[in-house]
């Protein structure tokens, strides 16, 4: 159960992120409404950490709850925010994500 609840901790990083990334393009009313939408997005996924790393290594969670939002922001990045795509960014996300898949095969 710590583990969904850590990956669902992840997701809330990329939103976070996400969110950040849409002010960064608002102005105004717009842009506030973004950045609240950070703030929470941010509370839900440090509550969620929290809550995983009471029975997950902290080391463990923290690597693979920072490897989820670096995935989901970059994959946002490019389908979203039409960031650029190269082989070499690929090739380095997919070594991270078999990074993040065998810390769970590794850890209790």
């Amino acid at each position: 159960m710590n583990w969904f609840i850590l990956i669902i901790a992840g997701l809330f990083e990329v939103g976070f992120a996400f969110c950040l990334g849409k002010a960064k393009f608002s102005t105004g009313t717009t842009s506030n409404f973004w950045m609240f939408g950070f703030l929470i997005s941010l509370s839900i996924s440090m509550i969620l950490l929290y809550k995983a790393t009471q029975s997950l290594p902290i080391g463990t969670a923290y690597a693979v709850w920072t490897g989820i939002g670096a995935v989901g922001t970059v994959l946002l990045g490019i389908l979203v925010f039409k960031e650029p795509v190269y082989f070499w960014r690929l090739f380095f996300l997919s070594t991270l994500i078999i990074s993040l898949v065998g810390l769970k095969f590794v850890s209790n």
